[in-house]
């Protein structure tokens, strides 16, 4: 009788733990907050200073004692207690309403496929350190998959690629779990590394990464663009690339174009697009059969790099399209779940044998 109390008061909680970004979702009302997964630190004392939005904002501009960093590298946690404190935070924030009666929150987070146990451990953990009543996992391929609204159900493959800030993970889902997945530590963070590395090589400029994620954004493309109106002598779409010149130590500007940018992402999107070819060899021949006529799915915020779905269509000769929404498409999953706990509990992760004996 109390549980049934305290499920109703509760105001559970799905949460996208992201490398670059993380969205929380409140039962009954839908996604509350998106924000960075970044921490202001300060190192003296060891003081959390600011999450979110407030942090990402203090990136590159901070004093020595002060670290603006993110607990989660390749969707894994790096710093438990700073996510224990990032976490505690989103919980907070989500938990808006108070009643006399204000129950601990059930939390369902979504994870990367293939992490570790001992990865898995640290996700419940912090959670629950953080305020959470029950802590449930679910695999961001799958999330995504039921937040596009794909059969996951049923007896039909659906293939989903999921690329976020840390991690690429591809999957095939069949009958309400996971046939294949596959899992590669190339993605957003990375592109925007490589932005920076060719900057150096070609332009031997220094620029910090917000620059090289506005320029991914901005002119980041995987696949020539056609169909825009330019003329075919006209030349390519340019933004304003600013940083310092390692040779003078002075500040610089050049122009970039799509073209130089595409270059520099290249070796990274290959390996993506490759990741996904190598999916599709190992999937079996019925379920291959299913995916040549729903195509592959594109999820999370790396799907919206302009062509990458034409890229991945030309190489693999299957559909390709970007979902609704890509980039919430995992939180969005997470809230259907937490919406349906009952009927769709079996796509999460199991995680009793995570639990410390009581």
């Amino acid at each position: 009788m109390f549980s049934k109390i305290f499920s109703k008061l509760s105001e559970d909680i799905a949460i996208d733990l992201g490398t670059a970004n993380s969205r929380v979702y409140v039962r009954g009302r839908g996604i509350i907050t998106q924000e960075p997964s970044v921490v202001a630190v300060n190192k003296k004392t060891g003081q959390i200073l600011a999450i979110g939005d407030e942090a990402k904002k203090m990136v590159g501009r901070t004093p020595g004692h002060i670290v603006a960093t993110r607990p989660l590298i390749g969707g894994v946690v790096s710093d438990f207690e700073v996510t224990e404190q990032m976490l505690r935070y989103f919980i907070e924030k989500a938990r808006g309403r108070r009643f006399i009666i204000n129950p601990r929150p059930r939390v369902i987070v979504g994870i990367p496929c293939r992490i570790t146990e001992v990865e898995k451990k640290a996700v419940v953990d912090a959670t629950k350190n953080a305020g959470a009543r029950e802590v449930f996992l679910i695999e961001e391929p799958m999330a995504a998959a039921i937040g596009a609204r794909l059969p996951v159900q049923e007896a039909g493959g659906n293939f989903i690629v999921d690329i976020g800030g840390g991690t690429s993970d591809i999957a095939v889902i069949s009958l309400g779990g996971i046939v294949l997945e596959r899992g590669i530590k190339i993605a957003g963070d990375k592109l925007n590394q490589d932005i920076i590395r060719f900057a150096q090589e070609e332009y031997r400029l220094l620029i910090g990464e917000r620059t090289a994620e506005t320029i991914k954004i901005g002119i980041g493309s995987a696949y020539p663009q056609k169909g825009n109106g330019r003329k075919k002598d006209e030349i390519l779409k340019e933004m304003p690339m600013r940083g310092r010149n390692l040779v003078t130590g002075l500040p610089e500007e050049i122009l970039v174009s799509e073209e130089d940018i595409r270059r520099a992402l290249e070796k990274s999107v290959r390996q993506i697009v490759s990741e996904v070819r190598t999916a599709i060899e190992e999937t079996p021949p019925e379920l291959l059969a299913d995916i040549m006529n729903s195509g592959i799915q594109l999820a999370g915020g790396g799907a919206l790099l302009r062509g990458l779905d034409i890229l991945i269509q030309k190489e693999t000769k299957i559909p390709t399209r970007i979902i609704e929404d890509p980039t919430t498409a995992v939180v969005r999953g997470g809230g259907m779940v937490l919406e349906n706990l009952d009927e769709l509990h079996d796509v999460l992760v199991e995680t009793e044998y995570l639990e410390p004996p009581r």
